[in-house]
């Protein structure tokens, strides 16, 4: 028995036989693998950060007392460390970085218009300058004993 095969009519179409071209496999797409590591670096990123996130959480709250212990002095003790000072730098900005690609992707789907998508993604790119620099700063030059202070507003562990 012998069989025959007809082509389906492409959607939209005025329903008669269509001719399928033939696309090269070897053929460039034109962004390249920049999507593929854009995926893969939210899978990575995704799983760093949830060590990341949970031995914040861990050290912050189950170590010591509790969210009771979390102050100005705690931050200050901890910031004191240049292990903390990367650790919470490091949770920064692989968060910054993982929940920007993550909007991105969301503008990429549901800006319909270019100049929309051009205006979203510079609003978006500009937040994320903006809070990645500010925090990096705040994270390497936070000093608790500021030099000049007056003695009653600095923390108990400054000498004055």
């Amino acid at each position: 028995m012998t069989t025959t095969s007809t082509p389906i009519p492409a959607p939209r179409s005025s329903g008669g036989p269509t001719i399928v071209p033939t696309v090269s496999r070897n053929r460039r797409t034109t962004r390249g693998n920049t999507e593929l590591y854009g995926w893969l670096f939210m899978r990575v990123s995704g799983v760093v950060l949830v060590a990341l996130i949970f031995g914040h959480l861990f050290v912050n709250l189950v170590q010591g007392e509790g969210i009771n212990a979390i102050d100005f002095g705690f931050v200050a003790g901890k910031w004191s460390s240049p292990f903390w000072q990367t650790w919470d730098l490091l949770m920064l900005w692989l968060a910054m970085i993982h929940g920007t690609n993550g909007v991105r992707t969301i503008i990429n789907d549901y800006a319909e218009r270019d100049g929309t998508r051009m205006v979203l993604k510079l609003a978006l790119y500009t937040a994320f300058v903006v809070v990645v620099v500010l925090g990096t700063l705040v994270i390497f030059t936070f000093d608790p004993c500021p030099a000049n202070s007056p003695a009653d507003l600095l923390p108990s562990f400054c000498t004055a």
